[in-house]
């Protein structure tokens, strides 16, 4: 795949001095789906905003389907659909004018059928003549959704789309998302939601204060980043641990009923069968053993963790 979107030593730094980004650079692949990543502040909506033309860069540049932002800001901007987090409609138009009107912004000529098509895939169709004002909020964001996909976009932006939305609808627009991916459009998505990035991206990437962290497939971040963990419950509890048991890095629990040994799979030896043989040496009796596998949190947790002991 080629990118669709470039990304060279990009900086912000705001009036008040805040430098919300630091020299980020980025290759979005055409078609793939890329969730970043990062806390409250990272710099996510920073970025986003650059790319779509709302905030000026201070340094660096940006290119979409071959098109500088700046000096071909049009035609770079004809090329993305952006759904923001804050949901803002006009309250007392109709949904299907609502998207009608933003088709029209972009100089595209009347199309009833993509309307259709965008609104039935929402759900939207059957509320099409509803005010925006009596919609629920889980379909004030659809229509959001709708209003970035009227003119058929090659690149869709959502930030934060299913902040406050249900689980139900929540899955239904993961749906869509992949639908879109396969025909053929670019997805970046931001989220809090760690479990949507595990579902849906190809790519993942981290980022935190204005520092873009990692850039990586997601299968293969996990396969690098992700421990295992061997938890071991035992028949009674242990006060404190044996000496004999120290080289193992052993974390008890509070009660004592558990330990818990972290090791990584992919190593040649993982240090499990030397650790049960000190177990039983040390007299202790074992109730259970299982084995849990790191998520993608545990490694956006670590990779904050590490980028900021790095500052």
């Amino acid at each position: 795949m080629s990118a669709i979107i470039s990304i060279r030593d990009l900086a912000k730094t705001y009036g008040d001095g805040f430098t919300a980004l630091k020299g980020v650079s980025l290759d979005i692949e055409e078609g793939e789906i890329l969730a970043l990543l990062g806390p409250n502040g990272a710099g996510k909506t920073t970025l986003i905003s650059i790319i779509c033309g709302l905030v000026t860069p201070s340094a660096g540049s940006v290119t979409v389907g071959g098109h500088d932002i700046l000096t071909g800001y049009r035609a770079a901007r004809a090329m993305i659909g952006l759904v923001p987090q804050e949901i803002t409609i006009e309250p007392f138009e109709q949904v299907i004018n609502t998207v009608r009107f933003s088709r029209g912004l972009f100089g595209k000529g009347s199309d009833e059928a993509h309307i259709e098509r965008v609104l039935r895939a929402l759900s939207l169709w059957d509320k099409r003549k509803s005010k925006n004002q009596a919609l629920s909020g889980g379909m004030k964001r659809r229509v959001l959704i709708a209003k970035a996909l009227s003119h058929e976009p090659r690149v869709l932006f959502l930030d934060e789309p299913t902040a406050g939305v249900d689980v139900t609808l929540r899955r239904e627009m993961w749906e869509l998302v992949r639908q879109l991916r396969s025909e053929g459009v670019t997805i970046i998505l931001t989220t809090h939601y760690i479990e949507e990035a595990e579902e849906m991206a190809d790519r993942i990437g981290v980022i935190d204060h204005g520092r873009l962290l990692l850039v990586e497939e997601k299968a293969r971040l996990l396969h690098q980043l992700g421990r295992k963990e061997l938890l071991l419950e035992l028949t009674e509890p242990l006060p404190e641990l044996p000496s004999s048991l120290a080289e193992f890095a052993l974390q008890r629990s509070e009660d004592g009923l558990h330990l818990t040994y972290e090791f990584d799979a992919h190593a040649e030896r993982t240090g499990m069968t030397r650790l049960l043989g000190a177990v039983a040496e040390a007299g202790l009796q074992l109730k259970d053993l299982t084995t849990r596998q790191s998520s993608l949190e545990d490694v956006f947790l670590k990779l904050v963790a590490d980028g900021r002991d790095e500052t």
